[in-house]
């Protein structure tokens, strides 16, 4: 666990929906032998003011809480209710069985709305007996919130139509699936000292910063450093790419630690 006025961020998987290596694919990234270019679905781990909770619960939940040997979570936050930031959630039976406590989770309503879809057999009682998760939902909008005290700021952000919630915590930012930002969102995260942010690949995509559009907003931000995720398999080598990067953003890789 972090020192109390710190903040540590444990990138737990970095790369985009189909994951790095994708399924059936022969190209240099996904047949790389660097460490770095193997991404798990993505998720980011905080710990601070002696809280800890993780950004998405996708379907690489459980590995990456055994790979980083987590034996406490406070709370999972929710950006968004795709499938690879949710699909991991059933997970946290084994953080119940041991805490013999609810998960607490935090969301929007449309989020909790899809999860109730993707999980009734959680919420609906009907089906409730001893072996499911036990969840506490906290229902979040765009205004400041706090888990277990840790203060947490929203930004609002578009994934193509679908708003995403990006998060500030301190003078950390992160934000994933993501291609529009209103002037009203993006000075929320001025200041940052850290910045995570996606950036799918080189080429334009619907729904996703390309690597030049990301660059763009941290050299606008300012941030002492920038970390790249959601990264997906067309974006290059890992080593490749980071030799193009500016002096500040680095390319986050699964397991990276980050402490302020």
């Amino acid at each position: 666990m972090s020192s109390k006025n710190s903040i540590k961020l444990t990138f737990l998987g970095t790369g985009t929906s189909q994951g790095v290596p994708v399924i059936a694919c022969n190209c240099e990234v996904c047949l790389s032998e660097n460490s770095k270019d193997t991404r798990l679905r993505s998720s980011v781990l905080i710990e601070t003011q002696g809280v800890r909770f993780a950004i998405d619960s996708g379907p690489d939940f459980r590995q990456q809480m055994l790979r980083e040997n987590i034996q406490h979570l406070d709370a999972i936050v929710f950006t968004h209710e795709h499938k690879d930031h949710v699909a991991g959630l059933d997970d946290v039976r084994a953080f119940n069985f041991k805490s013999k406590v609810s998960m607490p989770i935090y969301c929007t309503d449309q989020v909790f709305q899809s999860l109730s879809r993707e999980f009734h057999y959680v919420f609906d009682p009907k089906f409730l007996y001893p072996g499911i998760p036990k969840i506490e939902p906290y229902i979040i909008t765009n205004e400041l919130f706090k888990v277990k005290g840790v203060e947490v700021l929203p930004i609002k952000v578009f994934h193509y139509r679908l708003p995403v919630f990006g998060y500030r915590i301190g003078d950390v930012t992160y934000i994933t699936d993501a291609n529009k930002i209103a002037p009203e969102e993006f000075e929320k995260m001025r200041g940052s000292k850290i910045l995570v942010l996606n950036a799918l690949r080189k080429t334009e995509h619907i729904s996703h910063f390309t690597l030049e559009e990301a660059i763009a907003i941290i050299k606008e931000i300012q941030p002492e450093k920038a970390y790249l995720t959601h990264i997906s398999h067309l974006m290059g080598k890992h080593d490749d790419v980071s030799k193009e990067l500016p002096d500040n953003v680095e390319i986050a890789y699964d397991g990276l630690q980050v402490e302020l």
